[in-house]
């Protein structure tokens, strides 16, 4: 039901006309509770009574009788908490995720349909958009505009007719985000009509403005940008909020810039939070392990900024913005039921959940989540027809990809002699090699700063979907490669001849079927073996990611070949296998 406005029948809505009046008894009697009355910024104590999945009356009247009754004296009820940026496939699914932080009380998502462009049928895509939203969590989507990567066949994926389907899904509330952008300054009239059509709806527009200038931020809004989560000072805050736009204050696996926010927000002096709200910016999963919107509630808490505020920005902010406060957002007749019920204001955790009117946590114990199919969406494991051989990884290039940080990726002339089908470990140099998953190409050259030790890496997880191998020696990243291609993809290590580690991803080959806490696991036996291997960044697995992502400096490796990000050519093409 994420339709932002409007959602219920006229026979629902008059189920709830009789339950407010008396004539049938609520579902559910909150009862002695003290709630967030955004309307007012006060704590206003009431009880609250829940038909189906919504909101029918808040006051001091109790009902002749009620299907059941919670007592919440001298606890207090906020809205459900509300990601505005989700990136939903991070190894985790969108269920398992949902299911996960839902007991830290995030009961709404809006999510990137990047995945679902390149491992979804198109019209199975709409399917799944369906069926994940009879779940209790709710999810809210965007509508991409462009791919993040050099692909030869954009056009293709992102045709006239599929996005004009995104664009009209009522499970779609944005455009962007606009990794993109730079094809704006440079006349792509194609991105832009895409941007006035999905603005005609009604629907707003996420930017991605790292580092930007005033001069191109004031671009971005005259091309449609409403929201940018880029910002990592108080000057950047304070810049955006001057040029009109929402700002999402980041906190995430790559980027927990948080406290450095909101510590330009004080020395900034700034007062008024309407026009902020939080973001995880879809975190790898060991980053969820003690929290998601909730922690960050308790940081800005910490840091000075009004309870209410806090409150607000996690969950009230985020629907006015994306124009469905009469729906979600608020404590308040006529809204969906989404509630966090708390043991204290200064708590964020709740003890208690409740998303569409049903208990997802009650009293500290999670509720059972119903089954969900994953082969009727037509995300399946991933098959692949072809098999790996020492003749793939030839490799002769004279220029490599050389890591400077986690996502940073510079050119760099390969010295170290690469004609043996192993490398030394005195160096940190590994074999590296790019081949469609459909078997068609391959690109091969060195990547440095990886790995000093590494036997050999395989993953069907990567911006396309793309086979990523990298390692030191071709026969373990065959090995590595083998026990994907049996896993219906995955990452694998392999050491020896043996399998060293692996975490199976059988949803298209990037997102797991396993629960979030196995993912939690085997992500973080994954990050503890490649750093004794020599990996000293932070996050791996955004380091697998972003390896083939062309939002980002300064060379790139992707299925149209190694692409220099700045001067936006291919260096060197794939070769046909």
């Amino acid at each position: 039901m994420p339709k932002p406005n409007a959602p219920w029948k006229i026979r629902e809505i008059r189920g709830h006309i009789d339950a407010a009046s008396g004539q049938e008894p609520p579902d559910l009697l909150l009862k002695n509770g003290t709630y967030l009355n955004s309307y007012l910024k006060r704590w206003v104590k009431a009880h609250i009574w829940i038909k189906d999945d919504r909101i029918v009356y808040i006051g001091e009247n109790l009902p002749a009788s009620a299907k059941e009754t919670a007592d919440c004296e001298g606890q207090f009820i906020v809205p459900g908490y509300i990601e505005p940026h989700a990136h939903p496939f991070q190894l985790y699914n969108p269920l398992s995720f949902g299911e996960y932080v839902s007991q830290f009380g995030t009961t709404s998502m809006i999510c990137d349909n990047l995945f679902l462009l390149f491992q979804s049928d198109k019209k199975k895509a709409f399917s799944f958009l369906e069926e994940i939203n009879r779940s209790q969590v709710q999810y809210y989507w965007w509508a991409r505009f462009d791919l993040q990567t050099e692909v030869p066949d954009e056009t293709g994926i992102l045709s006239l007719d599929f996005m004009k389907k995104w664009m009209d899904s009522e499970y779609v509330i944005q455009g962007g985000e606009l990794t993109g952008w730079p094809k704006l300054l440079q006349d792509d009239d194609l991105m832009l009509s895409w941007m006035k059509e999905i603005k005609g709806k009604g629907k707003r527009i996420e930017g991605h403005f790292p580092g930007a200038s005033a001069g191109t931020l004031t671009k971005m809004k005259l091309f449609g940008a409403d929201c940018d989560h880029e910002a990592m000072t108080g000057g950047d805050v304070v810049e955006r909020l001057s040029l009109g736009y929402t700002v999402a204050l980041r906190h995430s696996s790559i980027r927990p810039d948080l406290p450095e926010l909101l510590k330009g927000i004080r020395e900034k002096e700034i007062t008024s939070y309407d026009h902020f709200f939080f973001t995880t910016d879809g975190s790898t999963p060991h980053f969820y392990k003690d929290g998601m919107i909730d922690s960050l509630i308790k940081m800005a808490m910490e840091s000075g900024i009004p309870a209410v505020d806090a409150y607000h920005m996690a969950s009230f902010n985020a629907a006015r913005y994306y124009r469905m406060e009469e729906v979600t957002g608020a404590v308040a007749p006529g809204r969906m039921a989404n509630l966090n019920i708390l043991s204290a204001i200064d708590q964020p955790l709740p003890v208690s959940v409740l998303a569409k009117g049903k208990w997802l946590k009650k009293a500290g114990v999670a509720a059972e989540f119903p089954s969900f199919y994953w082969k009727q969406t037509g995300l399946e494991p991933l098959q692949l027809n072809w098999s790996l051989s020492l003749n793939d990884l030839q490799f002769s290039m004279a220029m490599g990809l050389k890591m400077k940080n986690d996502v940073i990726i510079e050119p760099y002339r390969i010295t170290v002699d690469h004609s043996f089908d192993e490398l030394s470990d005195s160096h940190d140099e590994c074999f590296l090699a790019l081949i469609d998953k459909r078997g068609k190409w391959r690109i091969n050259t060195m990547l440095k700063g990886f790995a000093s030790s590494l036997g050999g890496l395989a993953s069907s997880y990567s911006t396309t979907g793309d086979i990523i191998l990298i390692g030191k020696s071709k026969h373990d990243m065959i090995t590595a490669f083998q026990r994907m291609k049996e896993l219906g993809g995955g990452i694998v290590l392999a050491e020896k001849g043996e399998v060293l580690h692996e975490i199976p991803l059988g949803i298209g080959g990037g997102a797991s079927l396993q629960p979030f806490q196995e993912v939690v696991n085997q992500e973080e036996t994954f990050r503890s073996l490649l750093a004794e291997r020599g990996y000293l960044f932070g996050d791996p697995v955004y380091s697998l990611f972003f390896l083939l992502s062309t939002h980002l400096p300064y060379i790139r490796i992707t299925p149209a070949g190694i692409y220099d990000v700045l001067k936006k050519i291919i260096l060197f093409p794939p070769i046909m296998r």
